[in-house]
C-alpha cells in the first residue's frame, strides 16, 4: 500500500470531537481484595445523574445493586452488557478475574465527580472527614489507602442493604440526602461540564441535521478521526482504573 493510499484509507482531522454520544470509556480491572463479608472487590457507590454501563472484557463477578427493586445481584459473565440508572447503589464483586470497559454519561461525569461512596452515616454527614476518607494517598501507600477507602464504603453498603431488605427502597432516603449535602456545591461545575460535553454534541446534530435539508455538506470536510492512547492505570474506586480522554484532539496525535 502507497502512503498515498494509507493516508486515503486513514483519514486525520484537525478539529476536537468528543467520544459517540458525549459519553466516556474507562477500563476498570476490579479489586481482587477480600472483604469483610468474605467477597472480593470494589467500593459501592452511586451517580447521581449519569447512567453507567458495564461491558465485561473477561473473568467473571457479580453486580450487587440497592434502588427501586430493592437489593438485586445480576451475574457479569464475558460479553455481558449490563447497566443502570442514577441513584442506583452499585457494587461490583470479583469472583475470578473480573476485568470490565465502563461506559458512562455526560463525558465521563462520573469520573470527574458524580459518585459518592456508601460511606457510614457518620462520615456521610461530615464534609470535611468524607473528603478525607474519599482521598487517596500517595505513592507507596496508594493501594492501602484505596483498600481503606473500599472497606469503609463497604461497611455503609452492609447496613444499607439490611435496611432495604428491611424497608424496601425507603431505606435508602438517608444516604440519598446526605449525598445531596456532598454534591450540592458542585452542581455548577457539573451543568458545565454536561454543556460543554454532551449538549454541545446533541446541538450540533440539530445543526448538522438542519444544514442537510438545505443541502449544505461543509461538515463533512471538518470531519476527523480521533484516538486516545492506553491511559495509565491508577487506583480507582472499584479497581485498578485507566480512563480515557473522551475529548482528544486529532491534531495532537503523532
Amino acid at each position: 500500500m502507497t502512503a498515498e493510499a494509507e493516508s486515503q484509507e486513514s483519514p486525520v482531522g484537525h478539529v476536537t470531537g468528543h467520544f459517540p454520544g458525549g459519553t466516556a470509556v474507562s477500563r476498570v480491572r476490579i479489586y481482587d481484595w477480600p472483604t469483610a463479608d468474605g467477597l472480593h472487590g470494589g467500593s459501592p457507590h452511586a451517580h447521581f445523574v449519569c447512567t453507567e454501563g458495564y461491558a465485561v472484557l473477561g473473568g467473571v463477578g457479580r453486580l450487587q445493586t440497592l434502588g427501586p427493586e430493592g437489593y438485586v445481584e445480576c451475574p457479569l459473565r464475558p460479553g455481558d452488557v449490563v447497566w443502570f440508572t442514577p441513584g442506583v447503589i452499585h457494587r461490583a464483586v470479583n469472583d475470578g478475574g473480573l476485568d470490565i470497559l465502563v461506559v458512562m454519561q455526560n463525558a465521563g461525569l462520573p469520573e470527574a465527580g458524580d459518585a459518592v461512596l456508601t460511606m457510614p452515616p457518620g462520615v456521610l454527614a461530615n464534609p470535611e472527614r468524607y473528603a478525607a476518607e474519599v482521598s487517596l494517598a500517595s505513592g507507596d501507600t496508594a493501594p492501602a489507602s484505596a483498600r481503606r477507602r473500599r472497606d469503609l464504603a463497604i461497611e455503609g453498603f452492609r447496613a444499607l442493604r439490611r435496611r432495604v431488605l428491611a424497608e424496601g427502597a425507603a431505606g435508602l432516603a438517608d444516604f440519598y440526602f446526605a449525598a445531596l449535602a456532598l454534591i450540592g456545591p458542585r452542581l455548577s461545575d457539573w451543568e458545565k461540564h454536561w454543556r460543554d460535553g454532551p449538549l454541545a454534541a446533541v446541538e450540533e446534530t440539530g445543526r448538522q441535521l438542519a444544514a442537510l435539508r438545505d443541502g449544505d455538506l461543509s461538515h463533512l470536510g471538518a470531519g476527523g478521526v480521533f484516538a486516545s492512547p492506553p491511559p495509565a492505570e491508577r487506583w480507582g474506586m472499584c479497581g485498578r482504573l485507566s480512563a480515557y480522554d473522551p475529548a482528544p484532539n486529532a491534531a495532537d496525535r503523532p
